[in-house]
């Protein structure tokens, strides 16, 4: 999805929350609150008020939208000038993939080998010479016709055709937007329909910015008049000059007429898809007008797209991708604020349901911790730069949405249910840990003895080989020789006798007994982690909610004395 309009510079949801604005749905989720600078969300402070609608996050509103299918929508509009070093018959010629000449400089521009040039029209109006529906001819005429080295020469509007059309129809749609939009109201029309068949099928719409007179001659684009008085007369300037401003012969370079263009292209062109029986539609309006909780990506353009295609990575194809992602945590958020929205009514479900018991020591309510801890960050955050505290709101977030999560799932709202949870899971992996060092004693000494086992049956034959010898003589270089695998079968023989007195060895029985222990203990390592796990998760929302009471404590002051010798 392409949205030229409220482009949002990314790297992720930073940026939307920064400058994006959602308009609210039915069946979201709200908070209202007069604190609606709280960051990163806004809660009731009262469980009463419940009309959960919409999210707010720094200031922006988080919803979840839906709608009908979207086509893509790109409609970029800019002026060829002479002073930026443009030309409008080199324009003409590469939208056109033609060799065309320019008169004024000489320069000639050969882009007859360019392809995906699928069709190119010339629109005049009625007054219009004929000789201009040749492209050379026409745009040498603009270009002569202008004396400044930095004229504005054309008006190119750059449009993306829907790929639900056919290449008939998308002819059809440009043409009737350039004869209703332009011609119409004087201006020359050179359209071309560019596709590679790589799914980006768009028109280049060049547009001539002097008026023609009835024979067909190009007019002034302005002229000067005198500024008066309150008594019609002519105001004289400091200089001796008279005080003169610019009148335009024509309204074409007004500012509403961006918006007008681009709203009819919308229009024409779900007229067209409505009349070839597709269900997309586009939108000429960004997507914060729209009210879609979604980043536009960007245009990403001919040469950027080919260069994308062979693996060079670009500054916008980057972008886009950066955009991409930001969408996605964007959803992700979405799926997080709906399980914060479950957790809250819980919360306001279990204190109602308290109004009707007898009244108990109040435990503080873990939400109002919660989102009174985020404000804590959010103030701590003020001394540092923006982008800091952009990011550092972002992963208070998801940490805070964690928590949410973990407290949902196991159904606790006070801190004498968070107080009495770590309690139990701490006990639990305890027990747990408790029962696994039996079995790893157990393991230890099965591993020894089949090692010990293996070592003696590896050297039993050294031994009895040199208990075999009889000369003191040859005893010893014997010895000397294979002294290291008589110390294993020593060692093995020694430990041996001291935990099998009756040298009972069976390594296949140990080896058994090893293999199902090992697994016993791998399941139940497995729960331990999960145990400590969820106690590190649960400690890691005592610290946020020690600090919130921390900070609502009222507090002391300190006073130092001193002793002064008197």
């Amino acid at each position: 999805m392409r949205s030229a309009e409220g482009f949002i510079s990314a790297p992720g949801i930073i940026a939307l929350c920064r400058d994006w604005r959602l308009a609210p749905r039915q069946g979201n989720l709200h908070f209202p609150c007069d604190s609606l600078r709280c960051l990163p969300f806004c809660v009731p402070h009262e469980s009463e008020h419940l009309a959960l609608q919409a999210i707010h996050f720094h200031g922006v509103l988080l919803t979840v939208s839906g709608g009908d299918t979207i086509a893509i929508y790109h409609c970029s509009i800019k002026i060829v000038s002479r002073g930026k070093g443009k030309s409008a018959v080199a324009a003409a010629a590469y939208r056109a993939g033609e060799k065309l000449t320019n008169e004024w400089d000489g320069l000639t521009h050969d882009y007859t080998k360019k392809g995906g040039v699928v069709h190119s029209e010339i629109l005049l109006p009625a007054h219009a010479p004929p000789a201009f529906s040749d492209r050379s001819t026409l745009w040498n005429s603009v270009e002569l016709s202008e004396k400044s080295n930095n004229a504005q020469l054309a008006r190119e509007v750059e449009i993306a055709l829907p790929v639900e059309l056919s290449g008939e129809e998308q002819t059809r749609l440009v043409r009737e937007y350039c004869s209703s939009q332009f011609v119409s109201k004087g201006m020359i029309a050179d359209f071309n329909l560019h596709d590679t068949g790589g799914g980006n099928p768009h028109a280049h719409i060049l547009l001539t910015m002097r008026p023609l007179d009835e024979k067909g001659a190009w007019l002034p684009k302005s002229k000067k008049e005198y500024v008066l008085d309150e008594n019609g007369e002519k105001i004289r300037l400091p200089s001796g000059r008279y005080k003169t401003r610019k009148v335009d012969f024509v309204d074409w370079n007004s500012q509403e007429n961006a918006e007008a263009w681009r709203k009819v292209w919308a229009d024409l062109a779900n007229e067209f898809l409505e009349r070839n029986n597709r269900p997309e539609r586009i939108d000429h309006r960004s997507y914060e007008r729209q009210g879609i909780d979604q980043i536009p990506t960007v245009h990403i353009g001919v040469a950027a797209s080919q260069m994308e295609k062979k693996g060079i990575a670009t500054e916008r194809g980057e972008l886009n991708r950066s955009i991409k992602a930001a969408n996605r945590l964007l959803r992700d958020i979405k799926a997080q604020i709906g399980k914060l929205k479950e957790w809250l009514l819980d919360v306001f479900k279990a204190k109602e349901s308290l109004r009707a018991e007898p009244p108990q020591p109040k435990s503080p309510d873990l939400s109002t911790l919660l989102f009174r801890y985020l404000d804590i960050q959010k103030a701590k955050g003020r001394n540092y730069s923006q982008s800091w505290q952009q990011q550092h709101t972002a992963d208070e977030l998801k940490a805070i949405s964690k928590a949410v999560n973990l407290l949902s799932e196991k159904g606790i709202y006070t801190l004498e249910e968070l107080d009495a949870a770590l309690s139990v899971v701490h006990d639990k992996a305890s027990e747990i840990r408790s029962g696994m060092k039996p079995r790893e004693t157990r393991i230890r000494q099965l591993q020894k003895l089949i090692e010990q086992a293996q070592n003696l049956r590896e050297t039993q034959s050294i031994h009895d080989e040199y208990k075999q010898i009889c000369w003191k003589g040859k005893h010893e270089k014997f010895a000397e020789a294979h002294r290291a695998d008589l110390a294993v079968w020593d060692a093995a023989n020694r430990y041996l006798r001291a935990n099998l007195p009756d040298m009972k060895l069976t390594p296949k029985a140990w080896q058994t007994e090893l293999a199902a222990l090992t697994a016993e203990n791998e399941a139940e390592y497995a729960k331990l982690k999960a145990q400590r796990e969820e106690v590190v998760e649960l400690q890691k929302v005592h610290r946020y909610v020690d600090i919130a009471l921390q900070a609502d404590a009222p507090q002391k002051t300190k006073t130092k004395h001193h002793d002064i010798d008197r």
